[in-house]
């Protein structure tokens, strides 16, 4: 009697299957679970070892919550432009010198008043001359190199690195010549810092980037035709020099309110945006830009998390950050240089 002696297929495994499964959701249900994650450590972070009055560490909490939501915002949704921009996805903001103009200014304070005049400063005004000095920086550069006949974006990012690079020498210069004491204070403003931003500065940054992203939202069908490539754009019938122009102003403003809020955050755009690419599912910016927000609230809220319960503060949440972002990095551009 004849037996059947073919062997059943075997089953996808766990990991495969739930891979599979992920793969198969759409953008728009990707974006509700990471908006579930978000409002879940939100949740666990507001609520969670309290050991005083509640109204006090809601009210403090709160405003820490207020200043990742506006720094995740404005860095997330940057980075995508920018990345859109450039046609590269290693490429972020920081590498026309924001940051370290932004650490320039605050060494110039130092080095011409001293560090008490940092310290005992108006919040107010120094906010408003890190954004007006950052933003006019970006503006003046982009329309010197743009203005007349058409030049290449690639142009900018060579002279806005070099720019960068002075910036930062110039930076070491100065501290090299203030006192040791005086250095100490000026130390803090190298990290970011999320916790007790000041009210009323917190308060004029999320209008500026609330503003911003205004702007920015009825934008995305453009930066979809921008990924085919400037004359592909332009064959389509976009305007790519005043689309461009204006969304280079977007992300002057953007990454200029973040830093002048918090300080200088170089890796979270890097680790906001290509997660948010990978999670998404999707090439348009209509999915892609809110999941990087989306991301970047993930890795500044779950990480602050842990640093408190875990880890008691043994260290900041930035130098963390740059830390994965550094090694994000590396793992892109040998990814890269490997293709």
């Amino acid at each position: 009697m004849p037996t059947d002696t073919r062997v059943a297929p075997a089953r996808p495994g766990l990991a495969r299957r739930a891979s599979t499964r992920l793969r198969d959701l759409s953008p728009g249900i990707r974006l509700a679970l990471a908006a579930s994650v978000v409002v879940a450590l939100i949740a666990l972070y507001l609520f969670t070892d309290i050991p005083g009055s509640l109204d006090y560490a809601l009210k403090v909490r709160g405003r820490t919550v207020l200043a990742m939501l506006a720094v995740a915002a404005a860095i997330g949704a940057s980075t995508v432009v920018f990345q859109t921009i450039t046609a590269n996805r290693i490429l972020t903001p920081g590498i026309m010198g924001f940051d370290a103009l932004y650490l320039l200014i605050q060494t110039i304070v130092v080095f011409a008043f001293g560090s008490l005049t940092l310290a005992t400063a108006d919040p107010t005004l120094m906010w408003l001359v890190g954004i007006v000095v950052m933003t006019g920086f970006a503006v003046l550069l982009f329309r010197w190199l743009f203005a007349g006949r058409r030049r290449s974006i690639h142009l900018m990012l060579l002279v806005g690195i070099v720019f960068g690079v002075f910036f930062r020498s110039v930076t070491q210069w100065l501290q090299r010549m203030i006192d040791p004491a005086e250095f100490a204070v000026l130390q803090d403003a190298f990290f970011a810092s999320f916790t007790r931003p000041d009210p009323q500065l917190l308060t004029f940054s999320l209008v500026i980037i609330g503003a911003a992203l205004a702007v920015l939202v009825p934008l995305h069908a453009r930066l979809d035709v921008l990924t085919l490539g400037a004359p592909a754009a332009i064959g389509l019938g976009l305007r790519h020099r005043a689309t461009v122009s204006l969304l280079f102003a977007i992300v002057a403003v953007l990454v200029a309110a973040s830093t002048a809020l918090v300080g200088p955050t170089l890796f979270l755009g890097l680790i906001a945006a290509n997660l948010g690419y990978a999670l998404s599912g999707s090439f348009r910016h209509r999915h892609t830009l809110p999941m990087a927000v989306l991301v970047g609230l993930v890795c500044l809220v779950g990480g602050q998390l842990v640093l408190e319960r875990v880890f008691a503060l043994q260290t900041t949440l930035s130098v963390v950050i740059e830390f994965a972002g550094g090694i994000l990095f590396l793992f892109l551009v040998l990814r890269k240089g490997a293709r």
